[in-house]
């Protein structure tokens, strides 16, 4: 591995009884690597072996992308959609690296009130009892304004998250577009809306008195008293994509949300 990857940086969810565990095995066989829990992020590395379900491997790909280090998964959560592998799959991943099977691919990123989000941005009224009403701009010109219980700002890897849940399409993460998906419209002529990514989305709520809460792939949450402005990211999150595959994201479709099989009888 040293021939692709100098310093590995093996990162772990010690929310996971097991995740140490597999982290030092992981370690023994990759020379020249590290430890550390998700809580003290490793920097000085070319490759984040990410250790953890969905959730770190968000909170990974935030951190990471702003120095272009690659991450690779192991799941140990419920769903692990984006990570690569499992607990038992140590040798194989390790194979898969010495040989230099795999590919890097860059995911486009959200980024507003200096944070970033590798799959959405969510936008609601502070008063969760009751919809809001929220006025959207694509580049300054106002558009509509929805009654709902909120909006989903969604990149095409987050498509397959909350977005899918609130109604929103599946997008193929090679596309570079923005989503915009109402979440609980109060009508039926609100639906989701794909525009490029070199579009600038601003939110604001229509009772000027109002305040957003604003939240970045479901973790980081903030406040906001004016308009929120979204946009994409400089930064790319670099996803470690084991086998050069041209249809593995159908792939992951398939095995992951059993997406186009029939009901098991």
């Amino acid at each position: 591995m040293t021939k692709v990857f100098n310093k590995v940086g093996i990162i772990y969810n010690s929310d996971f009884f097991e995740a140490e565990a597999l982290a030092k095995i992981i370690q023994l066989k990759i020379d020249n690597s590290k430890v550390s829990s998700i809580d003290n992020f490793l920097d000085d590395i070319d490759l984040a072996v990410i250790i953890g379900g969905d959730g770190t491997f968000l909170k990974a790909a935030r951190h990471y992308c702003k120095n272009d280090i690659p991450i690779l998964g192991f799941n140990i959560g419920r769903l692990g959609y984006l990570a690569q592998a499992k607990p038992q799959d140590v040798d194989f991943v390790i194979e898969k690296l010495n040989n230099n099977n795999f590919e890097i691919e860059n995911r486009l990123m959200l980024k507003s009130c200096d944070k970033t989000a590798l799959n959405d941005i969510v936008i609601k009224g502070t008063n969760c009892s009751r919809s809001a009403t929220l006025d959207l701009f694509i580049n300054d010109k106002k558009l509509c304004s929805y009654v709902a219980d909120g909006l989903i700002i969604s990149t095409p890897t987050g498509t397959t998250a909350y977005s899918l849940s609130a109604g929103g399409p599946i997008v193929s993460p090679m596309l570079d577009c923005f989503l915009i998906i109402p979440i609980c419209p109060h009508t039926l002529n609100m639906r989701p809306l794909i525009i490029p990514s070199s579009e600038k989305i601003r939110v604001s709520n229509h009772e000027k008195d109002a305040n957003l809460n604003i939240s970045f792939d479901g973790q980081n949450e903030v406040i906001s008293e004016v308009d929120v402005v979204i946009e994409k990211n400089e930064n790319c999150a670099k996803l470690l994509i084991l086998d050069k595959q041209k249809d593995k994201f159908y792939d992951i479709l398939k095995e992951k949300l059993h997406w186009s099989l029939s009901p098991k009888k």
